[in-house]
C-alpha cells in the first residue's frame, strides 16, 4: 500500500505539481520498504552509518551494502528493473548474490537464481527473503539478514530446505559481486594440496595448478593477494582460516567471516573452499563455500556468513598492503 504525497514547487513564479510514491513506514526500527534500481517493495535495513538493500524481484539479492553512503556492491544499471520470464533470455544478475552448488552438475534453477522471491520484515534490523519451491533442484531457499544496530555487521544466513521425496546433496555458495578494481586478500592453507596454494581456472575447461607468477597475483607472507585483473578471472583456494578481505576503490575494507569444516567434504570440482572471480575493472566476486550437505526429505540445513565494512584508504602510488595489519583488523574490529 502506498501513500501519495503532493508537493508544490515554486520556481521563477511558476508552480509545479508532482507526486512522490512512498511506502508506509510503519515498520520495526531500522527497517523500511523502498523502491530501488527500478524495483518495488525492496527492503532497507539501516542504522546511523550502514545501509543494506534487499531486492526480491530478481533472485533475492543484496543490491546495496554501504558505509557512510559508499556502496561496496557492484550494481549494473543495465539490469535495473529486469524481471525473469520463464523461457525467455536471462541475465547473470549483479549484486550480493547467494546460490547453491555444485556449479557444473546442479540442474538449471533460474526460478530461484533470477526468479521472484517473497520478502518480509521480521523484526528490528532484520528481514527474510524466500524463494519459490523449485522443482528442478527439489529445494526451497530462505535467506535471513540481520544488521547490527550500532555498526556495519550484517549476518547473512541461507537455509536450504528439501521439499521433495528424495535425499539431496548441495552446498552453500556465496557469489557476492563487490565493486571492481579493488584488492583481494585471503590466507593460504600452509598444507594446501595445490603446489602454489591456489588454482587458476582456464582458459577453457583447464584447471591450472602451476601458473607461475601470474600478473597481479602475489603470494606474500602466507596470503594470496590479487591487486588487479589476473590473466584468468577465476581463482580457487583450499583455505581454512574462515575469512577473506577486499579493499574497494571507495576506501572500504569489506570483510567476510564464515565457518570452515576441514574434516568435511567440499564438492566443488577442485574441492575449493573459497573462490574469487576478478573480472577486469568491473567487479570482484567473493565466494566462500560451504561443505557438502546431505539433506533428507523435509529437512533443512543452514550456513551463515558475517559481513563487515570498515573505513580503509585504498593504497596508492605503488604502496603495498600489509597483510598482518589486515588480519589484525579482521580479529579486533569485527567482534
Amino acid at each position: 500500500m502506498t501513500d501519495i504525497f503532493i508537493r508544490i514547487l515554486t520556481l521563477s513564479g511558476l508552480i509545479f505539481l508532482f507526486t512522490i510514491p512512498v511506502f508506509s513506514q510503519d515498520t520495526p526500527k531500522g527497517t523500511a520498504w523502498i523502491d530501488c534500481h527500478g524495483y518495488s517493495k525492496c527492503i532497507q535495513l539501516f542504522n546511523n552509518d550502514t545501509k543494506v538493500v534487499l531486492e526480491p524481484n530478481c533472485g533475492g539479492r543484496v543490491i546495496e551494502y554501504s558505509l557512510n553512503g559508499q556502496n561496496s556492491i557492484f550494481v549494473d544499471p543495465a539490469h535495473d528493473g529486469w524481471m525473469y520470464t520463464p523461457g525467455k533470455r536471462t541475465i547473470d544478475p549483479c549484486g550480493g548474490r547467494l546460490d547453491i552448488g555444485p556449479e557444473m552438475t546442479i540442474p538449471n534453477h533460474n526460478d530461484i537464481w533470477v526468479g521472484t522471491w517473497s520478502a518480509e520484515i521480521t523484526g528490528p534490523y532484520t528481514a527474510r527473503l524466500t524463494s519459490v519451491k523449485d522443482k528442478a533442484t527439489g529445494v526451497q531457499l530462505i535467506r535471513e539478514f540481520k544488521l547490527n544496530a550500532d555498526n556495519s555487521h550484517l549476518k547473512c544466513t541461507q537455509i536450504i530446505k528439501n521439499i521433495g521425496n528424495e535425499t539431496k546433496q548441495y552446498y552453500h555458495w556465496s557469489r557476492t559481486l563487490a565493486e571492481g578494481n579493488g584488492i583481494f586478500l585471503v590466507p593460504l592453507n600452509p598444507d594446501s594440496r595445490f603446489p602454489r596454494g591456489y588454482i587458476i581456472y582456464g582458459p577453457g575447461p583447464v584447471m591450472n595448478y602451476d601458473w607461475r607468477d601470474p600478473q597481479n597475483v602475489e603470494v606474500r607472507d602466507g596470503y594470496l593477494i590479487v591487486t588487479g585483473e589476473p590473466p584468468q578471472p577465476q581463482i580457487g583456494l583450499d583455505s581454512y582460516d574462515g575469512w577473506l578481505a577486499y579493499i574497494t576503490r571507495g576506501n572500504l575494507l569489506f570483510i567476510k567471516k564464515f565457518p570452515m569444516y576441514p574434516d568435511r567434504i567440499y564438492s566443488d570440482m577442485a574441492a575449493t573452499t573459497v573462490m574469487i572471480y576478478y573480472y577486469k575493472d568491473k567487479m570482484c566476486e567473493l565466494e566462500p563455500m560451504g561443505p557438502r550437505e546431505t539433506i533428507r526429505p523435509g529437512k533443512s540445513v543452514s550456513y551463515t556468513e558475517d559481513w563487515w565494512l570498515l573505513p580503509y584508504e585504498y593504497p596508492k602510488g605503488g604502496v603495498k598492503i600489509n597483510p598482518s595489519l589486515i588480519k589484525e583488523m579482521v580479529f579486533t574490529k569485527t567482534k
